[in-house]
């Protein structure tokens, strides 16, 4: 079955969100049309959330057979606070936690094990040499994975 995963900025400027939106449904759509079935988001606000709302819609109006899954960086995400995420991850249909505490590398290690599981990246990426979106996309490119960069410049 493929796969396909997620990455992007916790933070998606006001004036950018509609166009970033439509993009990434875009490009979801894509992915099933050519036969992506297992979508990965790692939970976080931003671009991840809005990446399971959208899956979810597509699920519940067009695709009913595409499976969601959380990877959670730590266990104590799981409690958040957000209103949300809380909302949100009940449309996953497989949650994993990657680590059990949270530490410094929970977030690399949930991302490593998105791209690991993933044949194509979505990559929701304004351009900047550093953070969790630049470390991921640079995983994936020496493991080969189809690469989807939408720009946010």
């Amino acid at each position: 079955m493929l796969s396909c995963c997620v990455t992007g900025h916790r933070h998606v400027p006001k004036d950018v969100e509609d166009i970033i939106q439509t993009m990434l449904t875009k490009e979801i759509r894509e992915a099933i049309e050519a036969g992506y079935q297992r979508f990965y988001s790692g939970m976080a606000d931003g671009v991840d959330l809005m990446f399971v709302r959208i899956l979810a819609e597509l699920r519940d109006t067009d695709f009913p057979d595409i499976i969601i899954e959380g990877a959670i960086p730590h266990r104590s995400r799981l409690g958040a606070r957000c209103k949300e995420f809380q909302r949100l991850i009940k449309f996953c249909d497989f949650v994993h936690v990657v680590s059990e505490s949270s530490h410094a590398g929970a977030y690399h290690k949930r991302n490593r094990f998105m791209v690991e599981n993933s044949q194509r990246v979505i990559a929701v990426y304004d351009g900047r040499g550093s953070g969790g979106t630049f470390y991921t996309i640079n995983y994936a490119k020496p493991l080969k994975k189809e690469l989807r960069i939408i720009s946010m410049q």
